[in-house]
């Protein structure tokens, strides 16, 4: 765990289980988002670093959902000091 996950906490994306709740697969939420496949494999992987606003309103909106369904903020263990 790096310093930002105990300091600060986390940032999880729950695009994959969104998906499969929806009983859709990867290709389509793609295709329905307007985005490239590899970009929703990234968000369903958790491996994205800064998050972009306009694909999170396309996922929203690909998925009819709101964006608390879809981020879930896991606050740490210890809080920075100061």
């Amino acid at each position: 765990m790096d310093k930002l996950d105990k300091e600060y906490g986390q940032l999880k994306i729950r695009l994959s289980e969104l998906i499969k709740d929806r009983g859709l697969n990867r290709n389509q939420v793609s295709i329905k988002a307007a985005m490239n496949w590899k970009q929703v494999d990234r968000y369903c992987d958790n491996d994205i670093s800064r998050l972009d606003i306009f694909v999170l309103c396309k996922l929203c909106t690909a998925l009819e959902c709101n964006i608390q369904d879809l981020l879930l903020f896991i606050p740490a263990d210890n809080k920075p000091d100061g």
